[in-house]
């Protein structure tokens, strides 16, 4: 079970915004992950629990940020019902999406999984609903995903497979590297892999 810290800032300007102190693990259904968020003052600022089915979609998903959550699921599409600070109003929403997305490297893993690329695949589309900061807005977007380049890295507990994503937003063509090792986020924009007390975990 991995467990570590990644530290999130702004891919623009670094400027630091959060820590994630996480863990995950596979499962029998799937796989999970749940991590807290803290401010840079060490203040807590939200969470993130989320479990995927052996498919790689998303059985439940659960986020708080600034007082808003978000629950959802893969249901004809992606579901969610999306509450405020004060818990007087919640709003559902529906969309033909394959899952979520949002700053969380949980969602990386997530992508990847539903995906199962391989080298020899062709880029492949993909549509998600993305929560945004600081307030869980919801926003389609369209993804194109290509596994680019898979290394074995030797490692006291043998090889580690890193796989090399390169990830377009279809509406502005802009395009960026992700790494990632089995459930666990080595590198992408926005991401640093601080602390990995355990290995990550490796997928059938």
């Amino acid at each position: 079970m991995p467990r570590g810290r990644y530290s999130l800032h702004d891919p623009h300007d670094h400027t630091p915004l959060t820590e994630e102190h996480f863990q995950c693990a596979p499962g029998p259904s799937g796989w999970r992950y749940v991590s807290q968020l803290t401010a840079p003052d060490g203040g807590h600022v939200g969470s993130v629990d989320l479990a995927l089915d052996d498919l790689g979609r998303p059985l439940r998903l659960e986020l708080h940020a600034g007082g808003w959550q978000v629950r959802g699921a893969a249901l004809d599409g992606v579901t969610w019902v999306r509450t405020d600070p004060a818990g007087l109003e919640a709003t559902e929403g529906n969309v033909p999406a394959h899952a979520f997305t949002g700053t969380s490297p949980a969602f990386l893993v997530a992508t990847a999984r539903l995906l199962r690329l391989t080298p020899s695949s062709s880029a492949t589309r993909v549509r998600l609903v993305a929560l945004t900061d600081p307030v869980l807005a919801p926003r389609t977007v369209d993804q194109s995903w290509a596994l680019i380049d898979r290394e074995a890295h030797a490692t006291d507990n043998g090889p580690l497979l890193v796989d090399e994503y390169q990830v377009t937003a279809l509406d502005t063509g802009e395009r960026h590297s992700v790494h990632i090792a089995g459930d666990v986020v080595l590198a992408a924009p926005g991401i640093e892999l601080e602390d990995l007390q355990t290995p990550p975990s490796t997928f059938p």
